[in-house]
């Protein structure tokens, strides 16, 4: 059996994003949403850095750099 995982859009990570921001802790969220933890403080921590949800909107130089070199590999 596979699992699927869930899509949310950004709308929803937002409001998310915005109660940790207004002080309700992660794992109030995280009871009351259904949502891990880490997903929550994943999506603060994305959207306070570049204030997207977007992987690659999140990357570090490093990482852009061997994505970079890989695909001049392949």
């Amino acid at each position: 059996m596979s699992k699927k995982s869930k899509r949310y859009t950004d709308e929803f990570k937002k409001q998310i994003v915005g109660l940790v921001k207004n002080g309700k802790s992660p794992l109030e969220i995280a009871k009351e949403y259904n949502l891990a933890r880490s997903t929550i403080n994943k999506w603060f921590k994305d959207y306070s850095t570049s204030g997207s949800f977007k992987a690659k909107d999140n990357r570090t130089e490093e990482e852009n750099e061997l994505i970079k070199l890989r695909r001049q590999i392949f």
